[in-house]
């Protein structure tokens, strides 16, 4: 009887050993992205509401006397409406695909598989993070260079010519290079919001659903402190507002240009006196603070949870 004995060899030695890169993992969550008809249906959404203001626009009556006497605030108008559709509509996109993203690991257990192929779960989640903030920076020069064209169409046809161009200051570039960068702030939270929501319910409806519904009772939560504050008398339920993420987001971009443009969404409140006249109590560098802090949460939040559970689904 004789005995056969086979030794490895180093190539397939290093099939069993290897592991993902981290630059491999973001490749695959950046093709596991783009090959999901969702993400399409809503990039499709995206662009549409972004084209809608400026189809309206077409029919505004005495458009073309406006651009012809003051064309720097028509300028200022098309700026702040075109911007702000883009920063709450892109918001909208990134929660959603930040949150299915993260949430089908735990949902269909794909989880389990990457990490026994020797994936580290902060790795895991530091690329689907590194993904997602590059889809999101692709989607601001996208639409920030789809919002410029459509300007120029817009101005083009109504006017007949592109003269006004001329009266744009560098204090308006200025400003809308402002407004573009408290878009960028914007898209980052909304990733963070949404991945500590995906982390925490270990689903993609869990997470998009919190995700979703966040902003909008975010909101909505200055309506019921403004209610509680004609029942009770007091400011006090006013001042709470200033540290409402949602808000604060909405009033970035006024803030930082003293209200050289226009915001969509409900702002901080407060009574301003004795009238009760309610105003906005923010500046430019309080919202950012507050921004920062609550992205500082949620990025606390989806590392802790990550780094300590354990994957039992």
């Amino acid at each position: 009887m004789s005995a056969v004995i086979t030794s490895a060899s180093p190539e397939n030695i290093q099939l069993r050993t290897a592991k993902p890169s981290f630059f491999g993992l973001v490749r695959g969550e950046f093709l596991k992205v783009m090959h999901q008809w969702s993400t399409w249906i809503l990039l499709v959404m995206v662009i549409g509401v972004t084209v809608l203001p400026y189809i309206i626009e077409t029919v505004r009556p005495r458009f073309k006397e406006a651009i012809a006497s003051a064309p720097l605030v028509a300028y200022y108008d098309q700026m702040s409406i075109g911007l702000s559709v883009l920063r709450v509509f892109t918001g909208f996109f990134l929660l959603i695909v930040t949150a299915r993203m993260i949430g089908q690991e735990y949902q269909l257990g794909t989880i389990r598989v990457l990490l026994s192929r020797g994936v580290g779960r902060l790795q895991l989640l530091f690329a689907k993070l590194l993904t997602m903030t590059i889809i999101a920076l692709i989607l601001l020069i996208a639409g920030v260079l789809v919002n410029f064209l459509l300007t120029i169409l817009l101005i083009g046809g109504i006017a007949g010519n592109l003269n006004s161009f001329s009266t744009l200051t560098s204090q308006f570039w200025s400003d809308s290079g402002i407004f573009v960068l408290s878009i960028l702030l914007n898209m980052g939270v909304s990733i963070l919001l949404a991945t500590a929501a995906a982390v925490i319910g270990r689903a993609s409806v869990f997470g998009i659903a919190a995700a979703l519904a966040f902003f909008p009772l975010d909101n909505f939560g200055t309506v019921i402190m403004l209610l509680a504050n004609r029942v009770t008398g007091s400011d006090f339920w006013l001042s709470i507002t200033a540290y409402f993420l949602g808000p604060n987001l909405n009033q970035m971009p006024a803030a930082l240009m003293n209200n050289r443009v226009l915001t969509i969404g409900f702002g901080p409140l407060y009574n301003a006196g004795p009238g009760g006249t309610h105003g906005i109590l923010v500046d430019g560098t309080h919202t950012l603070v507050v921004a920062a802090v609550y992205a500082a949460i949620f990025a606390a939040v989806a590392i802790w949870l990550t780094w300590k559970r354990d994957v039992k689904e």
